[in-house]
């Protein structure tokens, strides 16, 4: 079959089904007044459940006394001095789509798939979606995407991924069941939420775009390859990345930190270090290693490795918590290379190709300490190139960034947030794929640490 019919039979099943699920009445309806006019025909194609209220403020300034966000979901994301814009009236959306897995408890619904959409009140025809980072929820993107493109007049869109938490590996059946559902959740906000738009508007999208951040990168990159006709382009901001041909992930490098660090903070070990260097942690990045000990690496490992190979430990359930090297089952010395050949099938189910079909532009921080750059998004980009579409790309590597932006906060002198390049990629897309012929954003580079200005709320592509 066809890659072109593969993803219209994909696109025209999913609106099928869309349009078969009935929808519960929506609440609230009774609040609608002349502030959001049509808010009571709105309703969310294949929406299990919806909740609509008009909002004086869509952002943070607005929703987090409300009630219509969560900032736990996007805590760390972003330096205490980002600043965002506010006062955008609108619409917000919240509710479910069908599914079986319970593990986000927002608003007491205990119940996955959950959404969010924002229709500001002035809108400049276009849509930006965008899915959880992390295994956060719905909200995790408000204050590091949302905020900024509503006061554009962007109608945003986000989903909770269809599983989230700690214990996101329980959902599915097979390994790789949890991250596959990543990837058709996002697709089933896309056209619910530009279905949506349309109808409330009552005017035809001139635009969508995807943006993401850490896994919510990872799904831009496979919406741009898997259904580029839904979206414009896209932001992909330290995107993870799972190889199709068995190359180092996630699964091959935490466990050399997991075994290696202790010994490097212990003692400065030489060769401790040597082979963090070697798994693809960058020099330079030391400092940043005892916070990603602490309070990443280890339960990222565990997890991630519980969903892709549970057979590893046994009758365990996401191993054993900061395990010393050398105990039975212990991720500090899983080896991702000698297990069996099921194991890297179930990797190749969440990973890329690389054929984008649309426009996409990279950011990420070369001192990325969860995601190293080196193992997430050089290859990536080398993969695109590889595959004939680096036309369609722009890969900014961005000197002095780290992964969380609080890391910043913590180390002002010696660093710069990622956000703001996010930002300003973003202004790119929308240049690059303005109506006629647009203008191409800068040339693929290493983009030097800024040292002086506004840096936590400006950033330069050039």
């Amino acid at each position: 079959m066809s890659l072109l019919l593969r993803r219209s039979t994909v696109f025209s099943a999913l609106m099928a089904s869309l349009v078969a699920i009935p929808l519960v009445p929506v609440a609230s309806l009774a609040q609608a007044d002349a502030r959001c006019p049509h808010m009571g025909r709105i309703h969310v194609p294949g929406a299990q459940h919806q909740v609509t209220a008009c909002l004086d403020d869509l952002t943070t300034a607005g929703t987090v006394d409300s009630g219509h966000t969560d900032a736990a979901d996007w805590q760390g994301l972003h330096s205490a001095a980002t600043r965002n814009p506010s006062g955008v009236p609108g619409i917000q959306v919240d509710g479910y789509f069908r599914d079986d897995s319970t593990s986000n408890p927002t608003h007491g619904w205990n119940h996955d798939s959950q959404f969010v959409i924002r229709l500001p009140r002035r809108w400049n025809g276009g849509l930006v979606v965008a899915g959880a980072p992390g295994n956060r929820r719905q909200y995790a993107n408000d204050f590091t995407i949302a905020d900024y493109v509503l006061a554009k007049g962007y109608a945003y869109a986000s989903t909770d991924k269809g599983n989230g938490g700690t214990e996101f590996y329980k959902d599915g059946r097979r390994p790789g069941d949890a991250y596959v559902e990543w990837y058709h959740r996002m697709t089933q906000i896309t056209v619910a939420a530009k279905a949506t738009v349309a109808r409330h508007y009552r005017k035809p999208l001139r635009r969508t775009y995807a943006a993401g951040i850490s896994n919510g990168g990872q799904l831009v990159r496979w919406a741009l390859e898997n259904h580029p006709e839904l979206y414009d382009g896209g932001v992909d901001a330290e995107g993870t990345y799972w190889p199709p041909d068995n190359g180092p992930n996630a699964l091959v490098y935490l466990p050399v930190a997991l075994r290696n660090y202790p010994k490097y903070a212990e003692n400065g070990d030489p060769e401790a270090h040597a082979e963090m260097l070697r798994a693809g942690f960058a020099p330079g990045s030391e400092f940043l290693w005892e916070f990603n000990y602490r309070n990443i690496w280890d339960g990222t490992q565990r997890r991630a490795r519980e969903e892709l190979d549970p057979e590893y430990d046994g009758d365990l359930e996401a191993g054993i918590p900061f395990c010393e090297s050398g105990t039975p089952n212990c991720d500090a010395d899983y080896d991702y290379y000698a297990r069996p050949e099921s194991v890297h099938k179930a990797v190749r189910r969440a990973s890329m190709t690389g054929r984008i079909g649309k426009p996409l532009i990279t950011v990420h921080g070369t001192l990325d300490t969860l995601l190293p750059i080196a193992v997430h998004s050089d290859p990536y980009a080398a993969l695109v190139r590889k595959q004939g579409r680096a036309a369609l790309h722009r890969y900014y590597r961005m000197e002095g960034a780290s992964h969380l932006d609080i890391e910043y906060d913590m180390f002002p002198d010696r660093m710069r947030p990622l956000l703001p390049c996010m930002r300003t990629a973003f202004e790119a897309l929308e240049r690059w794929t303005a109506p006629g012929h647009g203008h191409k954003p800068p040339r693929s580079a290493t983009i030097p640490r800024q040292t002086s200005g506004d840096v936590a709320n400006t950033c330069s592509l050039s």
